[in-house]
């Protein structure tokens, strides 16, 4: 396995070529970038971004011996799941959108996030809206070579690792799996029993680490890797078991109440954090 890290963990104002180089730097081995609204920082790709852009962006990480690892989104909310077609549709041309972006950037997956459910769209409703978003994509998707990972994240989509493994089996498209994130399922769940469900489904991993208040469904917050209560030693072990060998993407911010500390010297310590977990647990 290898270290990468999500480029919003970096300042804002930086941009691609130091960025890349300061992760390269702190130990990295690729960065995951991310398609962002206009503006929201000197390193986004946005649904603008040119196949021109693109490859600049390519050969300044090549340059600093850094792979993109994969293209993730601010942008999904509730849009793939929502009770409007054109929400669906826009979660279509994102989707897209990121899946161009891999391939020009030779990323070899893509971040999406299943979601819509509110106080007017029901979960059944918006499982069967973000099937169906999905499903009309699935023969582009299983006709390129950049895998698709639908993630689970705190907006009540994926409750239980069988209700992910379910929505992947219905999908039934041989590109798309689970983007699965470590510390997300902590406050309420064991991150290993989810991975030991979803097995070979897994095509990429965000790794952050959260601490709880107490014990399970009690509360808590995320932390610093190798902080929390992450028990990192079976979650390798269960990702071992499931075949997963790719990158272990941090997606982590900067402590606030640790202003002596450098952006470059944080970057450096995550870095030495997922290699730690990658080489002894």
């Amino acid at each position: 396995m290898k270290a990468c890290l999500n480029a919003w963990t970096v300042d804002p104002g930086v941009g691609f070529a130091e960025m890349f180089a300061q992760l390269r730097e702190a130990g990295f081995d690729g960065v995951e970038l991310n398609v962002d609204a206009p503006g929201r920082s000197a390193h986004s790709l946005t649904m603008d971004t040119t196949a021109r852009e693109l490859a600049h962006i390519r050969t300044l990480a090549e340059q600093n011996r850094l792979a993109v690892v994969s293209v993730s989104s601010s942008l999904h909310g509730d849009n793939m799941g929502a009770a409007d077609p054109e929400k669906n549709a826009f979660s279509q041309r994102l989707v897209r959108h990121q899946l161009a972006c891999a391939r020009e950037l030779g990323a070899g997956g893509i971040l999406i996030v299943p979601g819509g459910v509110s106080d007017t769209v029901t979960l059944r409703e918006a499982y069967e809206n973000a099937y169906r978003t999905l499903s009309a994509l699935c023969g582009e998707i299983a006709a390129g070579t950049v895998a698709v990972g639908v993630e689970n994240v705190w907006n009540g989509f994926f409750m239980s690792p069988f209700d992910m493994a379910r929505f992947i089996d219905r999908l039934d498209c041989p590109m798309l799996g689970a983007y699965y994130d470590v510390g997300n399922t902590v406050a309420f769940s064991r991150s290993e029993h989810w991975i030991d469900v979803l097995g070979s489904r897994i095509r990429l991993v965000h790794i952050k680490d959260f601490k709880r208040r107490g014990g399970i469904h009690s509360g808590g917050t995320f932390t610093d890797l190798l902080q929390g209560d992450v028990n990192w030693h079976a979650v390798m072990a269960a990702l071992r078991r499931a075949g997963f060998d790719g990158y272990l993407t941090a997606e982590v911010s900067k402590p606030a109440d640790r202003p002596d500390l450098s952006d470059q010297a944080y970057y450096s310590s995550v870095a030495q954090a997922v290699r730690q977990i990658i080489s002894e647990c």
